[in-house]
């Protein structure tokens, strides 16, 4: 019974976690990008391979953005479908755009 009291307690966290997750990933990924730009930048001696890495971080962290917000997304549409969730709206699979 203890399992089910502490489940309530580890979701948010859970989703917190979720959330800061995002962040730090972003980070991560421009860091990780001004490495291999700098790494370049060493073996080559090229400057501008800094920038290249800096490009490819900052693409890295949009794509992770990106990924986040599909599965929000996802969940969202979950529960448009819902009953309980679409506030008596009918639910149609055609959109309304054809006005």
């Amino acid at each position: 019974m203890e399992s089910e009291e502490q489940k309530p307690r580890i979701k948010p966290i859970i989703e917190g976690a979720e959330s800061l997750s995002l962040g730090i990933s972003m980070v991560v990924a421009v860091l990780i990008g001004v490495a291999i730009g700098l790494g370049l930048k060493k073996l080559f001696g090229i400057d501008w391979l800094l920038w290249i890495g800096v490009a490819i971080g900052i693409a890295a962290a949009f794509m992770n953005v990106f990924k986040a917000y599909s599965k929000q997304y996802k969940e969202f549409e979950k529960l448009a479908k819902d009953p309980r969730y679409n506030m008596g709206k009918k639910q149609d699979d055609d959109d309304d755009d054809e006005d």
